[in-house]
C-alpha cells in the first residue's frame, strides 16, 4: 500500500503481533508507547496522521521524504528517545527537531508493510522484549538497528473507517395492535439521503425517456460484454448492443446513442433541457456487420463535427458528418485496411488488442493506434483526411499481447496514450504486473524503449484487474501535469506527474472508494469527473445507497465523500442498478456547463440534474 497523506487517520499495526501502536492502559508521564490489543469495551486504538516535513524549497521531498507522525486526537507526535533503552514516546511537537522526523520505507516484496525509520541514526521502530513474568499484553516500542528479517520491525498502515457526509432517512412503519387496529410510528431507516449543503447537489431522479432501457417495453437493451467506454464517460469504443452518450450534432451536448444489430446506430438527440427527442436512425450498419464491430463518434478532422468511426471486419471505416447533419453512406472502401477483426485487416480482437483514436502529434487530426500481439502500431492521418498504411514493422515492440512484446493483458494491464511531458505529443503509459511503464514520443514520431518509472498500480501491488481497480491518467490540479489516479485496494491513490514522463511515489489520498471500504467492480462504477465546473476532476462512485462524490480541493487532494444523489445505486431502495444492464454516465445534458447524472435503467433514461450553479450566490 502506498504511504497515506496527512489527512488520513491510521492505525499503526505491528506485523509480528497484529496489535496497534498506542499508549498503555495506564499512560505514563513520559508518554511511552506500546503495542497492545484494544479491549472490546474500551476506547478505540490510537489514530495517527502523517505530515510531510517541508524541504528548504517549501514542499515535501519526493524520493526521500520525511514525516512527522502525529496523534490525531492529542496532537502529540512520535519521538525517538536518547535514553539507554531507546524507548519511543509521544511528545509535544517542536519544529525542526530531528528526533520527531521519520521515513516510511516499504518492505521489499511485502505489499502493505513498512519500516518506520528515524532520520537521525537510521534506527527503526521495534518491540522490546517483554521480560520475565511481564507477559505480552503490552509491549514497549523501542528503536533498534535495522534488521531486514525482523518481523517485529514491520508495520502495517491501516486507514480507519472513511468519514462520509450523509443523513439517515426517517420513514413511517406500521404498528399492529391486539384489537386489530393499526397505527404508524416514525422509524430510522438504514437508507441514507443527501446531506444538506452537499457540493454538488443533484435533483431527484426523473424518468425522461421511455426508450433505451433493459425492460422489454423500453427496447430490451442489454450491455453485457458490449460496452468499451472508459470511466463511464462519453467517448471510447462500444460494441453492438451497447448504449452510451455522445455528441452527435457538434453542439457540445450529449445525446443517447444505441447500437442496434439490425438498424445500426440509433439516437435520441438531447433538447438541451435534460429531455430527449424520439428515437431515429443515426447511421446504417456497415457492410458485413459483425458482433465484433466497435463504434464511436469523434471529430476526426478537427472541423468541429463528429464523425462515425467503426472498427469493422475489413478495417477502419469513417463516415464524415456533412454540414447538413447527415453522415456519409456506410458502403465503399474502408478508410484504412487495418485494425479490423478480419484476417485481411490484421485479426484484431476485442479481448486482446486495445485500439485508440487519438491525436498523437498535436496537429488536430485523430490517428489510429493499436496494441497487437507484436507491439504498438500507429497510422497517422494526413492533411487530406487519409490514413497512412501500416508499415511492415510495428512502431514499438512493446505493450503487446504476445510474450515478446511484454505479455500485456486487456483485463489486467490498462494502457493509455497521454502527454506526460507537455510537448503536445502523446506518450504510451501502461500498468503491468510490476508497476508503471512509459514510452516517450520523440519529435520525429518514434517512441523510446519503455522505461520502468513506478513500482505501484500493478498486479503485484494488489491491483488485480481493470474492472476491480480502475486507473486513470488525469490532471488532478489546475495547470499541473498528468498524474496516475487509481481506485486501489485501500482507496484512491495518486502518483503526481513530474512533467518528464516519470511520477512521484504513490500516495493514498482518500481512504474510500476502495475494496477495503466495500466497493466492488461488479457492483459500483467509479471514475473521475469535474462535477462542480471548477476545472478539477472529482471522485465519483455509484455505491449501494446512491451517488457519492469526493470533491477535489484544487490541490489534488480530496474532501470526505458526500452522498449527493439518492438514486442510481445498487440497493433496491436506490433503484437496484446493475453494471451489466444499466450503464450510468456523467454528462452535461442541460447546457449549463456542469455534468448531470444520466442512467439507462430498466424503463428507460433517467436523469438527476446538477443543481450546484442554481444555488450559488453571486
Amino acid at each position: 500500500m502506498p504511504v497515506p497523506t496527512e489527512e488520513l487517520k491510521l492505525e499503526l499495526v505491528n506485523a509480528a503481533t497484529g496489535k496497534p501502536l498506542g499508549a498503555g492502559a495506564a499512560p505514563g508521564p513520559d508518554g511511552t508507547l506500546v503495542v497492545r490489543a484494544a479491549p472490546d469495551d474500551g476506547p478505540s486504538p490510537e489514530r495517527w496522521q502523517l505530515a510531510p516535513v517541508p524541504t528548504p524549497h517549501g514542499g515535501p521531498s519526493s524520493d526521500d521524504r520525511t514525516y512527522v507522525i502525529r496523534n490525531a486526537s492529542s496532537g502529540k507526535v512520535l519521538e525517538g528517545s536518547a535514553t539507554a533503552d531507546r524507548g519511543v514516546r509521544q511528545a509535544d511537537p517542536v519544529a525542526g527537531r530531528k528526533s520527531q522526523q521519520w521515513r516510511v520505507v516499504p518492505v521489499e516484496g511485502s505489499a502493505g508493510l513498512h519500516f518506520i525509520e528515524e532520520v537521525t541514526a537510521g534506527d527503526v521502530l521495534d518491540l522490546a522484549d517483554p521480560g520475565p513474568g511481564k507477559g505480552e499484553d503490552a509491549i514497549r516500542v523501542v528503536l533498534r538497528e535495522h534488521d531486514e528479517n525482523a518481523e517485529s520491525q514491520r508495520w502495517r498502515l491501516v486507514p480507519v473507517e472513511p468519514e462520509r457526509t450523509s443523513d439517515p432517512v426517517l420513514s413511517w412503519a406500521p404498528l399492529s395492535h391486539w384489537n386489530g387496529r393499526r397505527s404508524w410510528r416514525l422509524t430510522r431507516s438504514t437508507a441514507l439521503r443527501p446531506a444538506p449543503g452537499a457540493t454538488p447537489s443533484f435533483s431527484d431522479v426523473l424518468l425522461v425517456l421511455d426508450r433505451f432501457g433493459s425492460d422489454r417495453d423500453a427496447g430490451g437493451w442489454t450491455t453485457a460484454g458490449a460496452a468499451h467506454l472508459p470511466g463511464g464517460q462519453p467517448g471510447g469504443w462500444a460494441g453492438v448492443g451497447a448504449r452510451f452518450l455522445a455528441d452527435t450534432t457538434g453542439t457540445g451536448q450529449a445525446d443517447v446513442v444505441g447500437l442496434d444489430s439490425a438498424k445500426g446506430a440509433v439516437t435520441s438527440p438531447g433538447r438541451g433541457d435534460g429531455t430527449f427527442d424520439d428515437e431515429r436512425v443515426l447511421h446504417r450498419p456497415v457492410p458485413s456487420p459483425s458482433p465484433e464491430d466497435l463504434w464511436t463518434l469523434a471529430d476526426t478532422t478537427g472541423n468541429g463535427r463528429p464523425d462515425v468511426v467503426v472498427l469493422a471486419v475489413d478495417g477502419v471505416r469513417v463516415s464524415l458528418r456533412g454540414e447538413d447533419g447527415t453522415f456519409a453512406p456506410a458502403g465503399g472502401e474502408p478508410a484504412l485496411k487495418a485494425f479490423g477483426h478480419g484476417a485481411a485487416a490484421g485479426g484484431w480482437r476485442v479481448g486482446e488488442h486495445p485500439r485508440f483514436l487519438v491525436d498523437t502529434t498535436g496537429d488536430g487530426r485523430l490517428d489510429v493506434v493499436g496494441c497487437h500481439d507484436d507491439g504498438l502500431w500507429v497510422s497517422l492521418q494526413d492533411e487530406d483526411g487519409t490514413f497512412a498504411p501500416l508499415p511492415e514493422e510495428p512502431t514499438l515492440r512493446a505493450f503487446g499481447h504476445g510474450g515478446k512484446a511484454g505479455d500485456w493483458r486487456v483485463g489486467e494491464h490498462p494502457r493509455f496514450l497521454v502527454d506526460t511531458t507537455g510537448d503536445g505529443r502523446l506518450d504510451v503509459v501502461g500498468c503491468h504486473d510490476d508497476g508503471v511503464w512509459v514510452s516517450l514520443q520523440d519529435e520525429d514520431g518514434t517512441f523510446t524503449d519503455p522505461l520502468y518509472v513506478l513500482d505501484d498500480f500493478g498486479v503485484d501491488q494488489g491491483w488485480s484487474t481493470v474492472g476491480e481497480h480502475p486507473r486513470f491518467l488525469a490532471r488532478t490540479t489546475a495547470g499541473g501535469t498528468v498524474d496516475v489516479v487509481g481506485f486501489g485496494p485501500q482507496g484512491v491513490v495518486v502518483s503526481r506527474g513530474r512533467g518528464d514522463g516519470t511520477f512521484e511515489p504513490a500516495e493514498l489520498v482518500l481512504n474510500d472508494f476502495g475494496s477495503a471500504q466495500g466497493w466492488s467492480g461488479d457492483k459500483h462504477p467509479r471514475f473521475l469527473a469535474d462535477v462542480t465546473g471548477d476545472g478539477n476532476p472529482d471522485v465519483v462512485g455509484f455505491g449501494d445507497e446512491g451517488v457519492w462524490v469526493s470533491h477535489n480541493r484544487g490541490d489534488g487532494r480530496f474532501e470526505r465523500a458526500q452522498l449527493v444523489c439518492r438514486g442510481f445505486g445498487y440497493h433496491e431502495a436506490a433503484g437496484g442498478w446493475r453494471v451489466d444492464r444499466h450503464p450510468r454516465f456523467l454528462a452535461d445534458v442541460t447546457g449549463d456547463g456542469r455534468v448531470d447524472i444520466v442512467g439507462l435503467g430498466g424503463p428507460g433514461v433517467y436523469l438527476a440534474r446538477n443543481l450546484h450553479r442554481r444555488f450559488r450566490t453571486r
